[in-house]
């Protein structure tokens, strides 16, 4: 699948090392061992990656954990670890994974799931997320995939987030 200027495919054999360098790159803690895992993953079925490029260049992925691990969604879809490398913004190259994911669980399901953090990195994600319709599951803030009480404090990291459904047909 392609856009005007990148091109998406499945994550290779040889995509690990040059995305944990890429994110290493720009401050994120994301390390080449959790990359493997995903290989590995895809291998086994369980989770299906797409990588986005330009030119040849890394730009960005997405991940689909074919059984969502938060309870009440009851292991329908969910897209997971939605990152695009900042200098590859606003080209759409984020619509662009998003509707590949999104097409690649419709040949499976009626329903994807997503999750999104709560603080100000997310919120261009969390707009995305609205306007292509997905839908808060109503449940509140979790913490870790537990929900959190009324009145109870809880850090707000990327573990604190808001679940989210989407109905594909």
């Amino acid at each position: 699948m392609s856009g005007s200027e990148y091109v998406i495919r499945a994550l290779r054999d040889d995509d690990p090392e040059v995305i944990a360098a890429a994110m290493a790159a720009i401050g994120w803690n994301k390390p080449l061992s959790q990359y493997e895992k995903y290989v590995a993953q895809q291998r086994d079925g369980v989770r299906s990656v797409l990588v986005a490029t330009v030119d040849d260049e890394y730009a960005g992925y997405v991940t689909v954990n074919w059984k969502s691990p938060y309870q009440p969604f009851n292991g329908i879809p969910e897209i997971q670890d939605f990152n695009v490398l900042p200098k590859f913004r606003r080209r759409g190259i984020g619509s662009g994974l998003m509707d590949a994911a999104e097409a690649l669980v419709a040949e499976r399901s009626d329903v994807v799931a997503i999750g999104v953090g709560l603080y100000a990195d997310y919120g261009t994600a969390q707009r995305m997320y609205v306007r292509r319709g997905y839908i808060p599951d109503g449940r509140g803030i979790l913490y870790k995939l537990e929900p959190v009480p009324p009145g109870e404090m809880v850090r707000n990291d990327d573990d604190a987030i808001l679940m989210f459904s989407k109905p594909l047909r």
